[in-house]
């Protein structure tokens, strides 16, 4: 896992017929992936470099234009594509925030002192974000105060307020 890029949202649709895209954006502001000139697109290793042309605010969702992508077809394309960005180019999380990316891969123990697993991915659920924990089964833990105590990314572990068998 590369943590130099932060995955900001992803390619849900083409928008039209002249190659634009509709983006999900994964940010609490949706307007934050219009502060960028350029966009890396792509999953895992298959990552390629855009600059942005135009982009747009559309509801919950941003529509862009992605120099070299002229048609529906290449913008279907990149339907499900991951948007990252430089996490240099980011401002530092507040206190008590913290990038996807950095969470990726800590250690989650509980107050028993017994390890759940590691976080593998998070995703939403409308109400809150949820860790998924794979260790011996799979755990989905909200990521909230209630259930996560303290986040030690030096350390690399996150503690949670959660039993073995939930």
């Amino acid at each position: 896992m590369n943590n130099d890029w932060v995955v900001m949202g992803r390619i849900a649709a083409p928008f039209g017929v002249k190659g634009w895209v509709k983006v999900q954006p994964f940010s609490e502001d949706p307007g934050a992936l219009m502060d960028f000139e350029s966009w890396r697109v792509g999953r895992g290793e298959q990552q390629a470099h855009y600059t942005v042309d135009a982009i747009q605010d559309h509801g919950k969702a941003l529509v862009a234009k992605l120099a070299g992508i002229d048609g529906r077809d290449a913008a279907y394309a990149l339907r499900g594509q991951e948007i990252s960005v430089a996490k240099s180019d980011l401002p530092p999380p507040e206190e008590n925030e913290y990038y996807w990316s950095d969470l990726i891969g800590l250690k989650v123990v509980n107050r028993e002192g017994i390890e759940l697993g590691t976080v593998d991915s998070l995703m939403e659920s409308g109400a809150n974000d949820l860790l998924v924990v794979k260790g011996s089964r799979e755990h989905l833990i909200p990521f909230v105060a209630a259930f996560v105590g303290k986040v030690d990314l030096p350390g690399g572990t996150i503690e949670v307020d959660w039993g073995e068998d939930y």
